[in-house]
């Protein structure tokens, strides 16, 4: 959930529907409002239509018939009384000249007689309507769930004889009908239809992203990687020709550099050829001798360094293999120098023989300077660690990284009578890197030298997600670990 939580197409659809919800919210709040003022708003003009519809009937009736005209008007709901003075006493008007213009329409009056309005809010403890039997109060308050909040609207009108037809009301404000279950359906409905949408949506983004992110990682590890199909938007179209476009020209850089290697090499060759012919003409032994290892010096010194360049324009294809039975092979090559200590069975993508030459010059190394190499391996996480241990004695901690320099060699013990052009350690570093990974050295507590090769895993054995985090060993990682398994 977390892992989903963290890509693209999970924001995404958690952004959209979190921005939904809040829309939702502000719908619902601007549509109660709304409501209620529609609803207050209806209940006043029907209001008001009775005033009018009263005080036309009480101007056209004989006066004997009054008292039964607002007895049969009088109701629960609104009242009506005759008097000598307006109950209200302002010719102001609260609602700004809505109801009045509603009256004075329906009695077809051009301002020729006063028409007072009053509304107010009605605050603490009331009866729905001040006329209202206790029976109808609590029928009342049940309907209403409890919740009062009412407007009060008191009219006083003119009309002839000098008196005044006064009337009262009040409504509340109905509370406001939340049905659980369908909007609990609806919502579900709704948010799942937008999740299934996005979720399609997101996918024909997603989807050429991630074959994107597993081309580049490949490309990364120098393996060979087809022309990956335009798809998706635009942005991502664009992406992929521009990556299609960069592969080419990398190809093309290798290939050319490849080419250029391999000329080199058999230019070299043949001069230093026919050198090593021309001293074996030499009569004197002495010189000729020396000429001769010097020749073979530099012959020896010319294949290291395009070992060394082949080393970083490798084009072997990746596998996944078994590391145990990799390892087996590899230390039985050495015979009885080099031991392995078995440890879980573990599935690794790599070009199987750039990986061999790196580790076997890790383990000649630990064979030539400690005697003999041990090798173990154990998994942290997406990485794997492989520890190659010797008995020998060590590296000064201010050169263990120059070492990996190409033709960097110790004044020691680690020198050129010893063997080796300062190489060795470079292809095997660039290798390893190549992968991915890194190689880092550290002296053991007890004694000799451990190098920790930290690579990532095969992607295979990884969950869907994981691919960019491992594309490549971030170095500090490389260095922690090998800290740790340098400690033994």
């Amino acid at each position: 959930m977390r892992r989903a939580m963290r890509s693209l197409s999970g924001q995404l659809i958690l952004l959209v529907v979190a921005a939904l919800v809040v829309a939702q919210a502000i719908s619902l709040f601007l549509f109660a409002d709304e409501r209620t003022l529609a609803i207050r708003a209806a209940l006043g003009f029907e209001a008001a239509g009775r005033a009018a519809n009263v005080a036309r009937l009480i101007e056209e009736a004989p006066p004997e018939l009054q008292d039964s005209i607002l007895r049969a008007a009088n109701s629960p709901l609104i009242r009506f009384d005759l008097s000598d003075v307006p109950s209200v006493e302002h010719t102001g008007h609260s609602d700004g000249g809505i109801v009045e213009g509603r009256i004075r329409a329906l009695l077809g009056d051009n301002y020729s007689r006063d028409i007072r309005v009053e509304l107010h809010e009605v605050e603490g403890a009331l009866r729905p309507l001040p006329n209202l039997s206790d029976e109808m109060t609590e029928m009342h308050l049940a309907m209403m769930r409890g919740e009062l909040t009412a407007v009060e609207m008191n009219l006083s009108i003119a009309i002839k004889g000098a008196r005044w037809l006064n009337v009262g009301t009040r409504f509340e404000r109905p509370p406001i009908q939340w049905p659980f279950y369908s909007m609990l359906t609806f919502g579900i409905s709704a948010g799942l239809l937008l999740v299934a949408i996005f979720w399609f949506v997101m996918t024909r983004l997603t989807r050429p992203l991630r074959h994107l992110s597993k081309a580049a990682d490949h490309l990364g590890r120098g393996e060979d990687v087809g022309e990956l199909a335009v798809t998706g938007p635009t942005e991502v179209r664009d992406l992929t020709v521009a990556f299609n476009r960069m592969q080419r020209r990398l190809t093309r850089f290798v290939s050319d550099r490849t080419r250029m290697l391999a000329a080199l090499g058999h230019d070299l060759r043949s001069p230093l050829t026919a050198m090593r012919v021309r001293a074996e003409l030499v009569d004197e032994e002495e010189t000729r001798d020396s000429l001769i290892a010097s020749v073979e010096e530099m012959q020896s010194m010319v294949e290291a360094t395009l070992t060394f360049a082949r080393g970083l324009t490798g084009s072997e294809g990746a596998e996944v293999v078994d590391l145990r039975n990799f390892l087996d092979s590899l230390c039985s090559d050495m015979a009885a120098h080099c031991t392995f200590a078995p440890s879980d069975d573990v599935a690794v993508r790599l070009r199987p023989n750039a990986f061999r030459r790196a580790l076997r010059n890790l383990l000649e190394n630990a064979v030539r300077y400690g005697g003999a190499a041990k090798v173990s391996w154990a998994t942290h996480g997406s990485n794997l660690v492989l520890n190659i241990d010797d008995n020998g004695p060590g590296i000064p901690v201010d050169q263990l990284e120059k070492v990996f320099d190409p033709f960097y060699r110790l004044e020691q013990s680690r020198s050129l009578e010893t063997g080796g052009y300062g190489l060795g350690l470079s292809i095997a570093r660039t290798i390893v890197q190549s992968h991915g990974g890194d190689i880092q050295l550290v002296n053991q507590n007890s004694a000799g030298l451990r190098a920790v090769v930290t690579i990532p895993l095969d992607e295979t054995e990884l969950t869907e997600g994981e691919t960019d985090e491992t594309e490549r060993v971030d170095p500090a990682v490389a260095g922690q670990l090998a800290r740790q398994h340098g400690a033994g």
